[in-house]
Formats: C-alpha cells, structure tokens, sequence
C-alpha cells in the first residue's frame, strides 16, 4: 500500500496543479485531464491503481503523456503558424496595396514631370526662336541702314552725274560754238 500512496499524491498534486494553474487555453486543460483520467484506466477499464504498478505500465503512461503534450503543442504550434500566415498574408496584401498606390502617385507624378519639362523645352524652343528672329531682325534693320546708305550714295552719283552731263552738254555747247 505504501508504494500506492505516493502515486495518488502525486496524481492529487498534478490535478491540483492543472486546476490551480490558468489554462492556456481550455481545450488543453480539458485534453489533459480527460488524457490522465484515460491513462488510469487499462483496456479492461479497470482503474490502473487496482493493479500493481510495474516499469512498463508507467513507462508506457509517461510516454503517452509526453505524446499528449507533444501533440498539445504541435496544434498550438500549427494554429500559431496559421495565425501567423494570416498576419503575413494581410501584411502582404497591405504592402501591396501600398506598393500600387506608390505605383500609381509615381506614374501620376512622371506625367506631370513630363508635362513641365514639355513646356520648358517649349518654352526654351520659343526663347530659342524668339533669339533667332532677334538676330534676323538686327541682321534685318543693319541691311536695311545699309541699302538706305548705298541708296543715298546711288542718289548722290545720280545728282553728280547728271551734273557731269549737264557740264559735259554746257562744255560740248561751248567747244561747238568756238570751233565755228
């Protein structure tokens, strides 16, 4: 009896643990209890302290609770994994969003960079040509002083060649009149 007694202490201990403990979550809780209150009971359902204890029996119901809590914290594992997969997946659907939008401003932002830089080259092309018609025009006003000079001067060789040929005539006149 007295190897019996330290077990069911040591039973007793655990539930209390369990209970007093704050579970996880409550599946757990309620897996662990239903898992050792099944563990207690053989195939036959007779309670596991009706029998003497022998290495294999607990070797066995360590290693049944060892699984239990394995599989315990695989699901919490695996519902932690697919919690975050959802939080990567909403992550990556924000990022993305944001991605499209920067995507968006950006196309938006080079129309209008190119917009500006089509009036400058305009607006550069109009000074370009607004400098060149200056040049013409200068060019332009100094051929024009420079026929008006040669123009007075073709004014003056016409006042003084039809001043020669008025001399030339009054000559002509005099020479006629000496030589008669």
């Amino acid at each position: 009896m007295s190897s019996y007694y330290p077990r069911t202490k040591d039973l007793t201990r655990t539930r209390k643990s369990l209970t007093d403990s704050p579970p996880s979550s409550p599946s757990a809780t309620d897996k662990n209890y239903r898992h050792e209150r099944l563990s207690r009971y053989d195939s036959s359902g007779e309670s596991a302290t009706d029998k003497p204890l022998g290495r294999t029996s607990s070797y066995t119901r360590r290693e049944t609770r060892l699984a239990a809590l394995t599989r315990q914290e695989q699901d919490s594992t695996a519902k932690d994994y697919k919690k975050m997969y959802a939080e990567a997946l909403h992550e990556n659907e924000r990022l993305k969003s944001r991605l499209q939008d920067s995507k968006q401003e950006l196309a938006k932002i080079r129309s209008q960079l190119e917009k500006i830089t089509q009036r400058h080259d305009r607006i550069s092309e109009r000074s370009s040509i607004l400098e060149s018609e200056k040049r013409e025009k200068q060019a332009l006003e100094k051929r024009v002083s420079d026929m008006e000079e040669e123009v007075k001067i073709l004014t003056e060789l016409k006042s003084d060649n039809q001043r020669l040929k008025d001399e030339n005539g009054a000559l002509i006149r005099v020479i006629s009149k000496l030589s008669k």
